[in-house]
């Protein structure tokens, strides 16, 4: 069991950090991520913080069907579902927010990250 869920972090990594460096090439991801307009969820996918624009929105909305594309076949190559797969990216992708980015807690709550380690899931790993 710990050899999968091991797998399944790998795999998590590789695919939600590789979308996540793709998309901060993008200047709005970035002036929108340092704006505190969306942030990281705890299911692996990017969140608006507030009300957005249909910019925005689209910008989001595309991100995360990248990730998902990136879950669904990391999945199929690992046995994982995509939903773990989802789950361990973001925990990853929470703890690799920087302080002053925003992520969204277990309970549901957007916090601002600090210098301190972010609130997550008890089951990340």
């Amino acid at each position: 069991m710990k050899k999968v869920i091991a797998m399944i972090a790998a795999a998590a990594v590789l695919g939600g950090l590789s979308v996540a460096a793709s998309a901060q090439r993008d200047p709005a991801y970035a002036a929108a991520r340092a704006g505190g307009e969306i942030g990281e969820q705890p299911d692996g996918y990017l969140g608006l913080v507030g009300a957005a624009s249909g910019d925005l929105r689209a910008l989001v909305n595309n991100i995360n069907i990248q990730r998902k594309s990136a879950y669904t076949q990391k999945a199929q190559a690992s046995g994982a579902t995509v939903e773990q797969l989802a789950f361990t990216s973001g925990c990853n992708l929470i703890a690799a927010t920087n302080p002053g980015e925003k992520y969204k807690t277990p309970n549901g709550v957007w916090k601002t990250r600090t210098a301190s380690a972010p609130e997550r899931d008890s089951r990340c790993v």
